[in-house]
């Protein structure tokens, strides 16, 4: 059979966050894992550099009895070139199914397609007009054309796959016309980090440091961390005002908040300043995974606010580095992270101070959720994800 995967979102920083790296976890597996399949990878040209190690994902297809083969597409993702041009690009390959990890598939494409559906956040937070860095009209068209696309994306794609059950709901919810016989739940998986570099989070900062080395005792300078975009439903702003009051009580602690450098995080940055907080809130943009092992490393704590979120995989790594972690009960988070977390409720900013500040100081509660949080991520494998989804490719391949 032969697969193609629409690639052009792999790795972290080119896809940013969560789902670049879901991308990118797909891939390698795709190319360690045995089998008949031959799989056409579609890029861009960032991407191609990606998958030959130029950038250090590991990608090769060593292990497969079948070549993986690349297609450079300079098309960004949301655009009417990503419409008309795309599907040409990939029709003309004369494929026998393709997977799309999100749901921006061309209206035109002919090849038969399984789509990927992390969440639903545009429809379940419709109001957030904080969400466009452009005017009401270009947004509302936007938000017209998403729905059109994702629409398409359900209604013709031989299954479904949602990341958690959660998102699986959200879908019924919304579009109830669909069978909930072709949605398939697949978990995804939590990436082992490189090994840290650093001897201490300081060289990592983007503004001057006056940190020493943080040890995991909490002494003598703790920092929160967070690692994610800062689009509206992350509920950054809220964090930032929970981390303010926590200093009354607190003077030394420090806020780390590690992402993707865009227009979000410049709005982030101006809130902060407002707020004459800067010379306790760090913001490391664009950082590799080394950088983020690092800051994992030396985390006090990791907080994650989230309002909304379709499967939530910085949690997950935190708790792969050892971090007791405090979140929000939102959306899948409960059904991800179980018990392996201290909850709080993401629309109530004292109730975030208290699980903070519980997070920081119950010594007891911290060894429990570092013990349960090993345990949890045993469930998520990026292996097991790649060889359901090959399952569901080969049963709708024909």
């Amino acid at each position: 059979m032969k697969l193609g995967i629409d690639a052009r979102m792999l790795g972290p920083i080119v896809g940013g966050g969560g789902l670049g790296r879901y991308v990118e976890e797909l891939a390698r597996e795709l190319a360690q894992l045995q089998h008949k399949h031959r799989i056409v990878l579609f890029v861009k040209e960032n991407g191609q550099k990606l998958g030959n190690r130029k950038q250090g994902t590991g990608i090769s297809d060593q292990g497969t009895g079948e070549k993986i083969e690349y297609r450079v597409t300079n098309t960004h993702w949301y655009t009417l070139r990503e419409q008309l041009l795309l599907p040409w690009k990939m029709d003309r390959e004369r494929l026998d199914l393709i997977l799309f990890p999100h749901w921006n598939v061309p209206l035109i494409l002919r090849t038969h397609f399984v789509v990927t559906i992390h969440d639903l956040i545009m429809l379940e937070e419709p109001r957030s007009a904080k969400v466009t860095t452009r005017s009401p009209l270009i947004f509302a068209l936007k938000r017209l054309g998403y729905k059109l696309v994702l629409q398409n994306a359900l209604r013709r794609s031989r299954a479904i796959i949602a990341v958690s059950h959660y998102t699986k709901s959200s879908i019924l919810k919304f579009f109830p016309w669909v069978p909930e016989d072709k949605i398939h739940v697949v978990y995804e998986g939590v990436t082992s980090l490189p090994s840290s570099l650093s001897p201490s989070p300081c060289s990592l900062f983007t503004v001057p440091c006056s940190l020493p080395p943080v040890p995991r005792s909490l002494s003598p300078h703790p920092y929160l961390l967070y690692v994610g975009n800062a689009y509206p439903h992350k509920n950054l702003e809220m964090l930032l005002v929970a981390f303010q009051k926590l200093l009354a009580t607190h003077p030394t602690l420090s806020l780390i908040l590690a992402g993707r450098g865009d227009i979000f995080y410049e709005r982030l940055q101006k809130k902060i300043c407002e707020m004459n907080i800067e010379s306790r809130v760090h913001l490391i943009l664009n950082p590799t995974d080394e950088q983020i092992a690092d800051l994992y490393r030396y985390a006090a704590l990791y907080v994650f606010p989230s309002r909304n979120e379709g499967f939530g995989l910085p949690p997950l790594e935190a708790m792969s580095m050892e971090v007791p972690v405090v979140c929000s009960r939102a959306a899948s988070l409960p059904e991800i992270l179980a018990d392996a977390v201290l909850y709080f409720d993401p629309t109530n900013v004292q109730d975030m101070v208290e699980a903070i500040d519980k997070g920081l100081t119950d010594d007891q509660l911290r060894a429990s959720l570092i013990g349960k949080g090993q345990e949890k991520i045993k469930r998520y494998s990026w292996k097991t994800m790649t060889k359901e989804i090959l399952e569901i490719l080969n049963q709708h391949a024909n």
